[in-house]
């Protein structure tokens, strides 16, 4: 990797943190752990959704939240949407980015959005082209491209078809998400040169859980693979509702832990993660963070 390398982390612990958690948190609590990851040194932060409050009863103060968060740290600010009336939602609340999710599966597809694999394309290009025109950054999520919690295997073919149809559209960034822990490093290496081949000049992102205990590994071999944008959630804590024993994402914190200890600037403070990762555990009624760095510390220890 390289003791000059670098990599950006896009906080996801806000939204796809929060969106499994049985406790509905408070909307002034969401806002003081973003303040939290600011202060820790995050710069992209994934705060909300825009989807119906009835699924997803976690992000159902969106706008609220939105219109707290502080507005002069130079944060970029993330609102997934799924549909065209969570982008007006979207503009409407000033995010600064929008994110769409493109789903490997039909099965997965239906249950997750309410559409098929067809339909969510057609609305990703009505989407992409409408955020453009407002002048807001838009970055496409194809998810499950590891596998799917329903349909098993997805080839890469697959995934290299919805690759090639979504950016038909541009986006500012393409993520691929590992959505329920199944992927392995070889697997990483594949896709991260499959993509370089299909979209060449499209900035890559990608999205990890530990379900299996290969998120880490996942994310340094997507770092060696030329990768410079990760998603991470400070804690530990997140998955999807709508798929079975998909557990959280990797933690910010013990990633910046693995990724500093081998050379490779984030630009957050490592402590200071640990210990926004512990706070919102903490007030989510965790006795114990899924993140290992905020019941082992760091290491070296800090001076005191």
């Amino acid at each position: 990797m390289g003791a000059t390398a670098s990599v950006d982390v896009v906080e996801v612990g806000p939204r796809d943190g929060l969106q499994n958690e049985p406790t509905v948190l408070g909307t002034s609590t969401k806002v003081a752990y973003i303040e939290r990851l600011i202060r820790a040194g995050a710069r992209r932060i994934e705060a909300v959704s825009f989807v119906h409050p009835r699924r997803v009863p976690q992000m159902a103060d969106a706008e609220a939240v939105m219109a707290a968060v502080p507005r002069d740290a130079g944060v970029s600010y993330i609102g997934l949407v799924l549909n065209r009336r969570g982008l007006d939602r979207a503009l409407a609340a000033g995010v600064d980015e929008v994110n769409y999710v493109v789903i490997t599966t039909e099965t997965f597809s239906r249950r997750n959005q309410g559409m098929g694999v067809e339909a969510s394309l057609a609305a990703w290009h009505d989407i992409a082209a409408a955020a453009r025109a407002a002048g807001v950054r838009v970055s496409l999520t194809v998810s499950a491209a590891f596998g799917c919690p329903f349909e098993g295997e997805v080839p890469s073919e697959r995934v290299r078809e919805i690759v090639e149809r979504s950016l038909a559209t541009p986006a500012d960034e393409l993520a691929l998400a590992d959505t329920i822990g199944v992927g392995v490093p070889r697997q990483v290496r594949d896709l991260a040169d499959l993509v370089a081949r299909t979209a060449p000049g499209t900035p890559l992102r990608m999205h990890f859980h530990n379900t299996r205990n290969t998120g880490y590994a996942n994310a340094l071999a997507a770092v060696e693979s030329g990768v410079r944008v990760l998603d991470a959630s400070a804690g530990g804590i997140g998955g999807c509702p709508f798929a079975p024993a998909a557990t959280g994402n990797i933690a910010t914190e013990d990633l910046i832990y693995a990724l500093h200890r081998s050379g490779v600037r984030t630009g957050l403070d490592l402590d200071a993660t640990a210990a926004a990762g512990t706070w919102i555990c903490e007030r989510l009624g965790k006795s114990e963070p899924p993140a290992m760095l905020g019941r082992a510390g760091s290491f070296p220890a800090p001076a005191r």
